[in-house]
């Protein structure tokens, strides 16, 4: 099975439809592909000048400028994955009409445009970090596995959004509004510390988003970042958001394979 999903010609049918990707997408820019590590970097000394230095949102959380850069990395990975993914297949409707490729190709060479921008941007990451003296621990291995759990929870969502756009173009707009509600909920900008209900702290843990982004946190930069692990005193709920991504990658493979079938009657 696996030898037939990562065929050599699937291999290369991703490869050319990432490289398009990259070319469609900053076409015509004078930058160009730098607008990747430009456009979070923007948005961050926005932020860091509004919430750190008039706000002092973040004061008592060490290395506060790289905790908040971390953040909106990751959140903005997972917004570009979901959004790319979201009208993936509908964009690609005349190559689906033409010839007969895997549906799933579509939807993941799309996540990999994603994936390689947030690499990208882990590169200014890494930067921030030797800048501010950020001590480096054995911890930081562990980040692998929670960018793998934010990549597995966003192509779940990708797969149902892209099927469901084929039918509903108004899921656009609702999943605009999920996505900015879910930036507010999840500790992006603000540290979960300063939540003071422990109740409402626990609630907001369990998204797969906002406890991955902690756990990265805590691994990377400060162990005064709450855990889930840290809430729930190592107890069966930290298993929560991992059980919910199991869950969403499982019902959007579904959903969209089983509508895969006549995407090119729908489209």
């Amino acid at each position: 099975m696996f030898k037939r999903i990562f065929s050599k010609r699937n291999r290369i049918l991703v490869r050319e439809l990432v490289r398009t990707d990259f070319k469609l997408r900053y076409q015509g820019s004078v930058l160009g592909y730098t607008w990747s590590l430009l456009r979070p970097l923007l948005l961050f000394v926005i932020l860091y000048i509004v919430f750190v230095r008039f706000l002092k949102v973040g004061n008592g959380i060490p290395y506060y400028p790289v905790y908040l850069l971390l953040g909106m990395v990751m959140w903005n990975f997972f917004l570009e994955m979901t959004m790319m993914s979201l009208g993936s297949i509908v964009g690609r409707g005349d190559l689906i009409r033409k010839i007969s490729i895997p549906r799933w190709i579509i939807v993941f060479s799309s996540s990999l445009s994603a994936l390689i921008n947030f690499l990208l941007n882990l590169v200014i990451i890494a930067i921030f970090m030797i800048f501010n003296h950020v001590a480096i621990s054995w911890s930081i291995l562990y980040l692998p596995l929670i960018f793998f759990e934010v990549y597995v929870f966003a192509l779940g969502i990708s797969f149902f959004l892209s099927a469901a756009f084929v039918k509903f173009r108004d899921i656009n707009y609702i999943w605009e509004v999920v996505l900015q509600a879910g930036f507010y909920i999840t500790p992006v900008l603000y540290p979960l510390s300063r939540i003071t209900n422990h109740t409402y702290q626990k609630l907001i843990i369990l998204n797969p988003m906002a406890q991955a982004m902690q756990d990265a946190r805590y691994n990377a930069i400060t162990h005064q970042s709450i855990t889930s692990y840290a809430l729930f005193h190592g107890g069966y709920y930290i298993f929560i958001p991992f059980l919910v991504v199991l869950i969403v990658l499982l019902i959007g493979a579904s959903y969209f394979k089983k509508n895969s079938i006549n995407f090119a009657e729908e489209i």
